[in-house]
């Protein structure tokens, strides 16, 4: 299904019956990458999954795009759709949308998940995006996929291969140049670590004990900058942790949705 939000068409699914549950993806990803998490979750919520501003089959205008403005496509969605006190869960580019949504619409989140994600990045990694900027605009995204791969997975999963590697590989590879530049301004500019504390709905944080792009330094970071926060470290993963080790982060994520 599509809506028209904020100036583009927004491709989502709703999956369920119960409160609402709203997934953010990651950067070069789709609503494919929460498959195994909608299975767990629909049973008891109604689960509400969306394409990006420049991913899926959502819009992917060529510009640069901005959290605030990825944050305000969400407001729009939710809106439309009449979604009220949802909980909201963010992996990697989807928690900075929930980090910068929940500041920018403070009270509209029943609870906020930030997996695998940075509140801030340093000034210096910034040339890091430029340089994948540059390489996907000149080259596409297939130089993109294995590196990519490499990053988000540990060396053992990857070596397995199968399923899993192969659709997050086509997810990669199949996000729009414009899309993926887009959000790659957006994400560096990120800064957000001294606001949290005026976050006030529960805050779940999720990482991967392996993560080396988000790694748990970061994950620390937003705890400690967010009272009351709850840290969760999964062994034996990386940073698409909800894919590599999905029973233990689909229980984590579970119990703490059913406390609040």
């Amino acid at each position: 299904m599509k809506a028209r939000c904020n100036g583009i068409e927004i491709h989502y699914e709703i999956e369920g019956e119960g409160p609402w549950v709203v997934l953010s993806h990651s950067l070069a990803c789709a609503t494919g990458m929460w498959d195994e998490q909608v299975q767990a979750l629909r049973g008891t919520y109604k689960v509400l999954r969306f394409d990006t501003r420049g991913h899926g089959r959502s819009d992917a205008p060529a510009a640069a795009y901005t959290l605030e403005q990825m944050a305000d496509d969400v407001h729009a969605l939710l809106q439309q759709l009449q979604v009220t006190q949802p909980h909201f869960v963010g992996l990697s580019m989807g928690g900075m949308i929930g980090m910068t949504y929940a500041l920018q619409y403070p009270g509209q989140l029943r609870s906020l998940v930030l997996c695998d994600t940075t509140s801030r990045y340093p000034v210096e990694l910034r040339s890091v995006w430029a340089d994948r900027i540059k390489l996907a605009t000149q080259n596409g995204m297939e130089p993109l996929v294995e590196p990519t791969l490499k990053r988000w997975f540990t060396e053992p999963f990857l070596a397995k291969g199968g399923p899993v590697v192969e659709r997050v590989g086509k997810m990669i590879r199949d996000t729009p140049v414009p899309g993926y530049a887009g959000c790659c301004h957006a994400i560096p500019q990120i800064d957000l670590t001294a606001r949290l504390h005026t976050i006030t709905c529960p805050i779940q944080v999720i990482v991967g004990e392996q993560d080396a792009g988000t790694p748990v330094a970061m994950a620390r970071e937003i705890h400690d900058a967010a009272p009351g926060s709850e840290l969760v470290i999964i062994p034996s993963a990386s940073h698409l942790s909800n894919l590599e080790q999905p029973e233990r982060f689909n229980a984590a994520l579970a119990d703490f949705l059913a406390r609040h």
